[in-house]
C-alpha cells in the first residue's frame, strides 16, 4: 500500500532516528510513493552534494519523474543471476603494445580519370579518385590543400562547421606529401588528401573546445591516436569542424551549423561540422564520432557516407569522453569505398583506449557477398514494389527476410547510461555551476546525479539481455536494411553504415533521403563491402548542393549572420 506524504512523514518522524538515516527514508519513501516533488529533491541534495536552486530543482523535476518511472518499468523485467553488466572489467596498461596489423590497401579498381576543369568540380571528387590524382601528380597535394581552405573560407561562415582552420599545419602537411610522392613514396590512398576533425578529437598545437565556450582557447597536450594515424597514412589536417556542445545536437558556441542542402535548418548532430563539410566539397573525408546517432544522424540530413564501426574497433584516445560505454569514432565521407580506405588507416588497437581492440581488415575486401540475406521490416503504408532500397536489393540477387527487433525492454532506462556516464565526466563542472553552453545536458546532468548505483547495474544488465536479443533476431540474416535499429545497434554496439539513395523535393528545395544497413559485430569489413557494391547501384552520392545561391542569400542577410566566434 502506498503512503501519501502526510502519514509518511509522521511515520518516520516518529522513529525519532537520526538526520541522515531520516533524509534517506524520505527518499526512498517518496521514490517508493512515486511522489516525487520539488520538495523531496531538495531533501535528497545531500545523496549528491550538490544544493540546487528553486529554478533549477523545477527544471530537472520532470527529468527525474521520468527516470523514476523508466526505472520502475525496468524493475519488472526479470533479469536471471546469469545476466552479467554490458560493461566488463578490462585490466590494461598503457604499456600495452599494439597488436601489427597489415595496413596495406588500394582503391577497389584502379580508376583513370581526367583533372576536372574547375575547382569545384575537384572539390567534390571522392577521395579514391582524388588519390589516383595525386599519385599520378595531376595535382599536387598543396594544390589540393588549398582548393578546401580557400572552400572552408568561402563557405564555412554561412554553414558554420568550422571551429578553426588548421592552414600552417595543413600546408606544411601538404608540402611533405608532394615531396614523399615525387620521391617514389606513397603512403597509401589517404596520401596528400584533406581532411576535417570534429572538434572533439585532440590535434597538439589546435584548441580543442568540445563546442563549449569555456574551451574556445584551450589546447590539449598530444594528438588523438585516430588523427597521428591519419598524418601517419599522409592525410592533411585542414580544419577542426563543429560539434553540438558536448557532443548533443548541432548548436555550439558558434550558433547553429547548417546542413549544405538547406541552410535554413541545421545538420542535426552532433558531428554537425564534419557531415556538413563534407557534402559542402570543403574537406575531402572527416571523422565523426557517436554515442547514439552522432555519425548516422548528421549523414542523413546532410545526404553523406559513413561507418558507424562495430564498439571497441577504433581507438577514442585523446577524445572527449562522453559515455565510455558507447561512444565510437568513425568516417564520413561521399562514398562507401572512401569509408573503407579510411576505416582501414584509423582501426585497432593502440595500448591507450583499453577497449580498442585489433580485427583483421582487407581492402578491397575478398568476402563472398553471394547468396546475401537481408533483413527488413514491411512498412504500413508502403508496398514492397514501391521501396527503391528493396528494389536495388532484388536486383543484386540477395534475399529478402522479413523480420522484427526487440522491442521488450525499456529503452527510455537505458538512456540514463549516458545520462550518468556523461555527468561523472563533467561532474567538477557541474559541482562548479560552470555550465554555460551546456545547452539540454545541464538538466540531463543534474537529474543522472540522482540514479542509484543498483539502477545503473541493472540498467547495464538488461543491456546484455539486449545484446543477446539483438543477435538472435538477426542470427539468420547477414544485414538489415532500413528497420529503424538505431537505439538498439548503438547500446549493442553494432556497426552501421548510411548513404543517400534518392533525393526528395520539399518546398523547392531537395532533401537527402537515406538508407541505413547494419550488420554483424566485427564484421565491418562486409559490411564497407556490401555497402560498396550496393552503392554501385544508385548515383546520390555523386550528386552535390548548390552553395552559391545559399551564399548569396547570406550575404544579403536572409540568412542570419554567424556570430563573430565564427570563422570570418
Amino acid at each position: 500500500m502506498l503512503l501519501n506524504r502526510r502519514t509518511m512523514l509522521t511515520s518516520i518522524a516518529s522513529t525519532g532516528i537520526g538526520t541522515a538515516l531520516f533524509q534517506r527514508s524520505v527518499v526512498g519513501a517518496m521514490v517508493a510513493a512515486n511522489d516525487v516533488n520539488i520538495e523531496s529533491i531538495q531533501q535528497a541534495e545531500w545523496i549528491t552534494g550538490i544544493e540546487l536552486t528553486d529554478e533549477e530543482r523545477s527544471e530537472i523535476l520532470s527529468s527525474v519523474s521520468r527516470t523514476g518511472e523508466a526505472m520502475d518499468k525496468l524493475r519488472q523485467v526479470e533479469l536471471s543471476y546469469n545476466t552479467p553488466m554490458a560493461v566488463q572489467f578490462a585490466p590494461t596498461v598503457s604499456t600495452i603494445q599494439e597488436t601489427k596489423l597489415d595496413r596495406t590497401t588500394r582503391t577497389r579498381q584502379s580508376v583513370v580519370i581526367e583533372l576536372p576543369e574547375t575547382e569545384e568540380e575537384i572539390a567534390f571528387l571522392p577521395v579514391h579518385q582524388l588519390a589516383w590524382l595525386i599519385r599520378a601528380q595531376k595535382i599536387s597535394s598543396v594544390e589540393l590543400t588549398q582548393i578546401y581552405l580557400r572552400r572552408l573560407k568561402k563557405y564555412g561562415g554561412m554553414l558554420r562547421c568550422v571551429v578553426t582552420l588548421t592552414e600552417e599545419l595543413a600546408l606544411r602537411q601538404a608540402a611533405k606529401a608532394d615531396s614523399e610522392i615525387s620521391k617514389g613514396w606513397y603512403r597509401g590512398p589517404l596520401h596528400g588528401i584533406p581532411w576535417g576533425a570534429k572538434d572533439l578529437i585532440a590535434v597538439e598545437g589546435y584548441p580543442t573546445t568540445w563546442g563549449l565556450p569555456q574551451f574556445e582557447d584551450r589546447e590539449l597536450e598530444g594528438t588523438a591516436t585516430v588523427a597521428a594515424r591519419l598524418e601517419e597514412a599522409g592525410a592533411v589536417l585542414v580544419a577542426k569542424l563543429s560539434l553540438g556542445a558536448i557532443a548533443m545536437g548541432d548548436k555550439w558556441f558558434g550558433g547553429m551549423t547548417r546542413s549544405p542542402w538547406n541552410p535554413k535548418i541545421g545538420s542535426s548532430g552532433s558531428s554537425a561540422g564534419s557531415a556538413s563539410s563534407v557534402v559542402a566539397g570543403l574537406v575531402g573525408f572527416a571523422l565523426g564520432s557517436e554515442t547514439l546517432g552522432s555519425i548516422i544522424s548528421p549523414s542523413v540530413r546532410c545526404g553523406a557516407s559513413a561507418l558507424r564501426p562495430t564498439f571497441g574497433r577504433v581507438s577514442r584516445d585523446r577524445c572527449m569522453p562522453l559515455c565510455w560505454s558507447l561512444d565510437k569514432i568513425g568516417p564520413i565521407a561521399r562514398s562507401m569505398e572512401d569509408c573503407a580506405l579510411i576505416f582501414n588507416a584509423i582501426h585497432g588497437r593502440d595500448g591507450k583506449d583499453s577497449t580498442a581492440g585489433s580485427y583483421p581488415f582487407q581492402w578491397p575486401s575478398k568476402q563472398s557477398l553471394k547468396k546475401i540475406k537481408i533483413g527488413y521490416a514491411k512498412r504500413r503504408n508502403t508496398a514492397d514494389d514501391d521501396r527503391k532500397d528493396l528494389q536495388i536489393l532484388k536486383s543484386m540477387g540477395c534475399e529478402l527476410v522479413e523480420l522484427s527487433l526487440p522491442r521488450s525492454l525499456p529503452f527510455s532506462a537505458m538512456f540514463s547510461i549516458i545520462d550518468v556516464e556523461a555527468s561523472t565526466v563533467f561532474d567538477s563542472m557541474i559541482r562548479a555551476n560552470d555550465m554555460d553552453g551546456f545547452n539540454r545536458w545541464e538538466q540531463n546532468f543534474r537529474a543522472a546525479q540522482y540514479v542509484s548505483a543498483v539502477d545503473y547495474v541493472r540498467v547495464q544488465r538488461a543491456r546484455s539481455l539486449l545484446i543477446s536479443q539483438f543477435n538472435e533476431a538477426i542470427s539468420g540474416v547477414d544485414f538489415i536494411i532500413n528497420m529503424n535499429d538505431l537505439v538498439q545497434t548503438n547500446f549493442t554496439g553494432h556497426p552501421s553504415v548510411v548513404m543517400p539513395i534518392d533525393y526528395r523535393q520539399r518546398n523547392s528545395i531537395r532533401t537527402p533521403t537515406p538508407v541505413i544497413v547494419s550488420g554483424h559485430l566485427n564484421d565491418d569489413e562486409r559490411l564497407l563491402a556490401f555497402a560498396d557494391a550496393f552503392q554501385a547501384n544508385i548515383s546520390a552520392h555523386q550528386e552535390h548542393p548548390e552553395l552559391d545561391s545559399w551564399l548569396e542569400a547570406f550575404n544579403s542577410e536572409q540568412l542570419d549572420k554567424p556570430k563573430a566566434s565564427e570563422i570570418e
